[in-house]
């Protein structure tokens, strides 16, 4: 099978979306060759069955410009190449723009979509695929006509449990983009409480930057909330790391906490799990993986009481409890959401929309 894919940004060290390099990886064992047609390129490692082709987005191309190299490139490919079968991950508008040239060819398109915003790209992006594949079924917001879930494809050996003994006094990280989505200051009320109730030392560190100019108010507001708080002793700022040094952070921690709302297949959750980390959710789409453990795991979304509560709770178990708690979590993303797991579901999915 020779594989057409779109995808949003193919850059090893981009600590957001610098897992799907390993994505590619994964597939180009599986399938003859691997045309990927990028919006933005950075560093681009990949196996020698692959092809990387970019937009221009890192060259500060305009949309229009982007609009035509996308063309350019696309037709190279189809012309030049046997396509089978094609795979749109995180970029609605390319499905739209590749669907006219790509049908006229009976090239079938399977797109990933996993986040709560329903958009008119998203709508006829719908409508153009054959096959739509998602992480939880509760991350795709529009119909189920077309839905596979095939898990979020978490790198299991990367994050991974090493050994590590987590900092004394514990530390409860909260990792990925800084924006409105991620309710940080749910998490910052809460520790005042905890701080208040508990009595006992601890830290929280917020790792990850912010997602875009605009989020710069979000982020100084956090800071100013911090400070009325008064937890300038408690709270650390830390700048995103690539994902191999956050697999270090999540070692580090005593537990990680996501406050991002049920919609959306946030992966830095499993990622912590992987590393055998307790993780408290707000998201409900988790509550299979997190299995007999989601009663004392999942808190009440913008409710920092109930995470006050379920935070003093996880502290409170001794280390060697946490570590099976960790360790039964780890469990469940491996056989749920590892990446070999989402690559035999997709290639599936690949073959079915080929078929």
């Amino acid at each position: 099978m020779r594989l057409l894919l779109f995808n949003l940004a193919t850059d090893t060290q981009d600590p957001i979306l610098g897992f799907t390099t390993r994505w590619i990886e994964a597939l180009a064992k599986r399938v003859a060759f691997i045309h990927v047609v990028t919006m933005r390129a950075g560093c681009v490692q990949v196996p020698a069955n692959v092809r990387v082709s970019s937009v221009g987005k890192e060259h500060g191309y305009t949309e229009a410009r982007r609009v035509v190299e996308f063309y350019r490139h696309l037709r190279s490919i189809v012309h030049e190449d046997r396509v089978d079968v094609c795979f749109a991950h995180m970029i609605t508008i390319f499905t739209i723009l590749g669907a006219p040239v790509l049908k006229a060819r009976h090239i079938p398109i399977v797109s990933w979509y996993a986040h709560p915003s329903l958009t008119w790209t998203l709508k006829l992006a719908h409508h153009l695929s054959d096959h739509i594949v998602t992480s939880l079924r509760t991350a795709y917001p529009y119909r189920q006509d077309k839905l596979t879930v095939i898990g979020q494809g978490i790198d299991t050996d990367l994050f991974s449990p090493n050994g590590t003994t987590p900092e004394a006094p514990p530390v409860i990280l909260a990792a990925g983009r800084l924006s409105p989505a991620k309710d940080h200051p749910t998490l910052l009320k809460a520790a005042a409480l905890l701080r208040k109730r508990w009595g006992r030392p601890f830290r929280v560190a917020i790792v990850g930057a912010a997602a875009g100019a605009s989020a710069n108010r979000y982020v100084a507001a956090l800071h100013e909330l911090t400070r009325t708080l008064e937890l300038e002793d408690v709270v650390r700022f830390e700048d995103a790391v690539p994902q191999a040094d956050l697999a270090t952070w999540y070692r580090r921690t005593a537990l990680h906490v996501n406050m991002t709302p049920t919609g959306f297949g946030d992966k830095v959750a499993l990622e912590a799990m992987s590393c055998g980390r307790v993780c408290l959710v707000t998201n409900r789409g988790f509550v299979q993986t997190l299995g007999r453990h989601a009663r004392d795991l999942v808190f009440d979304t913008h409710s920092p009481e109930d995470l006050a509560e379920k935070l003093q709770g996880v502290l409170e178990l001794s280390p060697g409890a946490r570590d099976q708690m960790g360790a039964y979590l780890r469990e469940q993303v491996v056989r749920m959401h590892s990446l070999p797991r989402l690559v035999e579901r997709l290639v599936k999915v690949l073959h079915d929309a080929r078929a």
